[in-house]
């Protein structure tokens, strides 16, 4: 036990042989239950967990691939079966140092948080030494999930090492969770649903030979969608069901604002361009004024999250 609190290790595995002896014998003595899933990897994952004779140790087999967040949510169930009262995400590729599991673990027994994740970013040589592609797109990616997640505090949104209290982990709908790259995203945003806190922990990351399964191409195909329709749900649920705050009304009216604004304002220089006619100083009020009033509401609305974000 860590400080009287019994904690799991849930390692979601695939196709991760090499490693994953490392990371099971590196987790410390005072974690209570360590489960690997397994998630129809294409190596012998499994075959390296099962030589360890360690009666901490809990294999979950997927027949089918189910990602990363499937994995995660077997072995959360699983951990709340065996008396959980925190788990903790570390992933069977070695890139999480077990050294860094007190400080994720002491914001949610001192503090009083329910959820802490790790931050790459917040190690400047870290910064540094990332490509500027990815590291724009990184930020790009962090701005979008802050507007769809309500944390406007938390930065690396995709960082998966991360500890969740387990009375926190049954208010939420497992089943509904995203299954693939999207977990960690996904869990901020339904986290933020009932207030949750959430705390950034400062955590480099360890780089091997591994190599990651998700390509650029998948996140911007699919992340954007993800997030908005994430954005939508975390709207409605927290401030139309259960508080209905003015934020809700200013989301609302401020995206109608902005839709006729930008679609009116297109449609009036296209047709402006097809005529060879300048609009009417009326015509480009009708465009410009609802854009502005639009904008101004939505940034209200942020503004009124920022100030609310559960820290």
């Amino acid at each position: 036990m860590y400080k009287g609190k019994r904690v799991a290790v849930v390692i979601p595995a695939y196709n991760v042989a090499p490693q994953i002896a490392g990371v099971v014998e590196g987790i410390p003595e005072f974690i209570d239950d360590i489960i690997v899933v397994e998630d129809a990897s294409q190596d012998d994952t499994a075959a390296v967990v099962r030589s360890f004779q360690n009666p901490r140790l809990n294999l979950v087999r997927h027949g089918t691939n189910q990602g990363v967040g499937g994995a995660m949510i077997t072995g959360f169930r699983l951990a709340l079966d065996r008396g959980a009262d925190i788990v903790v995400k570390m992933d069977g590729d070695g890139q999480m140092d077990p050294a860094f599991l007190p400080a994720l673990l002491d914001p949610l027994i001192a503090e009083g948080y329910s959820f802490a994740k790790g931050n790459r970013f917040l190690f400047e040589d870290r910064l540094r030494a990332m490509p500027r592609v990815r590291l724009a797109g990184s930020f790009v990616l962090t701005f979008l999930t802050k507007l769809a997640s309500g944390y406007w505090h938390v930065f690396d949104p995709v960082n998966g090492y991360i500890a969740i209290d387990a009375a926190m982990l049954r208010k939420l709908p497992l089943q509904r969770i995203a299954r693939r790259y999207f977990f960690e995203i996904d869990m901020l945003i339904r986290l933020n649903v009932f207030r949750a806190r959430v705390k950034d922990v400062p955590v480099p990351a360890r780089y091997g030979d591994e190599r990651s399964s998700m390509s650029l191409g998948q996140v911007l195909l699919t992340f954007p969608f993800r997030l908005a329709m994430g954005f939508c749900y975390r709207i409605y649920e927290r401030h139309v069901l259960r508080e209905f705050s003015p934020v809700a009304v200013f989301w609302i009216l401020g995206a109608l604002l902005l839709g006729w604004g930008t679609g009116f304002g297109a449609y009036t220089w296209i047709n402006s361009i097809l005529s060879d006619r300048a609009a009417t100083t009326g015509t480009v009020m009708l465009s410009v004024l609802p854009f502005i009033l639009g904008f101004q509401l939505a940034l209200q609305a942020i503004l009124i999250e920022i100030q609310e974000s559960p820290r």
